[in-house]
């Protein structure tokens, strides 16, 4: 014969039970509250991204906390080319012991040798190369000049929570997909259909754009060049069943141990 619970149980271990099922319950629903907290820069679904223009820039830009290799040879660069015919010898090693780096500023502003504080930020490598021959021809003849920055680097989040990679842009012209798969490609739990890019702008404050990399249609955003302190964020797929079981498991572990052990009391009683 099957009892019931109120057969079963005294009535104070009848109310102790409802009381312990009652702060199970509660403490289940508490925990569903961290179902999930790994997804960040959540949206509304009415928010409204920025529009990416096809007219951007396809190169890499200058922009403050670069740190900058400069090189400077005069008659185009002769010298250079003079001391890589001859096999290198002293003034090969001297040149390449003797390697300045230059941080360009908060303001945009570089100071190089005898033209002080020049605005570099916003210009493209060649632009910046372009720019600084042009002003050292009031001190050399037909002066050749190298740039190359060192410290760039993208954050990209592949989308499977506590696996972000810091990617070094080695090229000029790396682009979204290149830092994707540099980062491993997008995590089983990424949902391409959600890519954010988060951009800072000369002005302050960054861009937010999202593109769908789902279908073949994205391909044209597969070719962004990617800047400087870019953050890619693949947004993760949520798992709502298998994370609140997950938060679940202790709780209902700690409700079958007050079962057993009222079980077992009123045994003995």
């Amino acid at each position: 014969m099957i009892l019931s619970a109120e057969r079963y149980f005294c009535p104070d271990m009848h109310h102790l039970f409802r009381s312990t099922l009652f702060l199970c319950l509660l403490i289940a629903l508490l925990s569903s509250c961290t179902v999930n907290r790994d997804i960040m820069f959540k949206t509304p679904t009415d928010h409204v991204f920025d529009s990416f223009s096809d007219s951007a820039s396809g190169q890499l830009l200058l922009q403050p906390n670069d740190v900058i290799q400069f090189r400077l040879f005069a008659n185009d660069g002769f010298k250079m080319i003079d001391l890589v015919s001859e096999g290198g010898g002293r003034d090969a090693q001297f040149m390449n012991r003797n390697i300045f780096l230059y941080l360009i500023e908060f303001d945009g502003m570089v100071k190089l040798p005898l033209l002080g504080r020049v605005a570099l930020s916003g210009k493209t490598v060649r632009e910046a190369e372009i720019m600084l021959e042009e002003r050292y021809t009031q001190f050399y003849n037909r002066p050749f000049v190298q740039v190359m920055v060192n410290n760039r680097r993208v954050v990209v989040f592949p989308g499977g929570g506590g696996d972000a990679r810091i990617i070094p842009l080695e090229n000029n012209n790396t682009t979204l997909l290149e830092a994707l798969a540099s980062a491993g490609g997008i995590a089983p739990r990424g949902n391409a259909s959600h890519v954010k890019l988060f951009r800072h702008m000369p002005t302050g404050g960054r861009k937010v754009y999202e593109f769908d990399l789902s279908t073949i249609e994205g391909l044209k955003y597969a070719d962004i060049v990617m800047q400087g302190d870019d953050v890619i964020y693949v947004q993760p797929n949520p798992e709502l069943a298998r994370e609140f079981l997950q938060d679940l498991t202790p709780i209902i572990t700690l409700l079958t141990s007050v079962v057993l052990v009222i079980g077992i009391v009123r045994g003995f009683n």
